[in-house]
């Protein structure tokens, strides 16, 4: 019996594993920072034996509260990610598994590969409408990519989508995946409708460095890129500095940054109410895009959620509130669940990468609903 995590995105400790029945595992930190929750690795084994686990050391996790009714997920081929059912007891997670063949992956949400990023970029640019550049490289040296999708043309609104800024909530690029399917579809109308009005600019992955690394939030540095947004330096935050210097030059009409929360299971959305310039505009863009969503998928729903900011009491160090003051525009933070959509549950796959990929296409369809009301 062995354990592997000596793979892109791999993490695991092992601290005991001489029997099937008592395999003892601790998640290990991100480099230069106390976050820990993500956790990637491969078990080679007998088959139809039943293996025991411990995931140890949880409560000084990032978010210990994400471990309560989570499910782990599992894969024999890395197409296919399934539930299996865990228990939590406030340290310990604990679940058993009879393996049906010799090799076994297990993550704590469906990795989303880089070599898998890297033909979304490239099979995205083959459309005539796309353009991939490279605005410049990560502390590891790996590439800050962005999509610009559509002709500039006076009137054309600027919508700008990034995701994984967090590189464990993995949710978040197989959302872009599905949103980028539908938005370069010649035959789906609700694109070709966007691109009449708007100009899309894309970066499906914001930490390349923590992804390739098995982080759960922060880049190479340690650094929590949703924090650097005010004041970003290309020593410690390159990928939000140049991201940021972008914006600052095509500016932005509407802004989504794509997420994944470890304790909240159902799909929501944060805006802007704490900025300074928060208003009945911005407000009634929110509701505008809210109801649409409401009314397009049953994966989303507005009562569960985070509590709002008081006014003027809004962290500008955060992308979407920075942006949303910056710009004076419609912005919000999409949150998708590690565990399962509770209005919605399913207790083989949970909340999954099929379901991130088609809620990312009704994201597209909701744009479509307020794009003419930006300005």
């Amino acid at each position: 019996m062995n354990i592997f995590s000596n793979f892109e995105s791999g993490n695991i400790d092992v601290v005991k594993a001489d029997q099937p029945g008592d395999i003892q595992l601790r998640i290990k930190k991100d480099n230069q920072s106390d976050f820990y929750q993500w956790f990637h690795f491969r078990l080679e084994t007998q088959a139809q034996v039943e293996h025991g686990f411990e995931l140890q050391d949880l409560v000084k996790s990032a978010y210990p509260e994400g471990w309560k009714d989570y499910d782990v997920v599992a894969s024999y081929d890395r197409e296919e990610w399934f539930r299996i059912p865990a228990e939590f007891d406030g340290d310990t997670l604990r679940f058993k598994v009879i393996p049906e063949q010799r090799s076994m992956y297990f993550a704590y949400f469906a990795p989303y590969s880089y070599d898998r990023h890297l033909d979304l970029l490239h099979q995205a640019q083959m459309n005539f409408n796309c353009e991939l550049e490279t605005l410049g490289s990560t502390l590891d040296n790996n590439d800050i990519s962005l999509l610009t999708i559509g002709e500039p043309g006076e009137g054309k609104k600027k919508i700008w989508i990034i995701a994984r800024q967090h590189p464990g909530e993995t949710m978040a690029e197989w959302f872009m995946e599905g949103l980028l399917q539908r938005l370069l579809d010649e035959t789906d109308t609700v694109g070709r409708a966007l691109l009449d009005r708007a100009v899309f600019y894309i970066v499906p992955n914001m930490n390349p460095d923590g992804s390739i690394r098995g982080h759960l939030r922060t880049n190479a540095a340690g650094i929590n890129l949703n924090r650097e947004w005010l004041t970003p330096s290309m020593e410690k935050s390159p990928e939000v500095f140049l991201v940021r210097e972008r914006m600052l030059k095509t500016g932005v009409d509407l802004f989504l940054d794509i997420h994944g929360d470890e304790a909240i299971p159902y799909n929501f959305v944060a805006g802007c109410e704490g900025i300074p310039s928060y208003d009945e505009r911005h407000a009634t863009l929110e509701n505008n895009f809210k109801q649409a969503l409401l009314t397009i998928t049953p994966e989303f729903q507005d009562e569960h959620g985070y509590d709002k900011d008081a006014p003027g009491e809004a962290n500008l160090n955060m992308g979407t509130a920075w942006v949303g003051e910056q710009f004076k525009c419609l912005a919000y933070t999409v949150e998708m669940p590690f565990k399962d959509h509770n209005l919605q549950p399913d207790a083989f796959y949970g909340w999954s990468p099929e379901r991130s990929l088609a809620f990312g296409q009704d994201m597209l369809a909701a744009v479509r609903v307020v794009v003419d009301q930006l300005r």
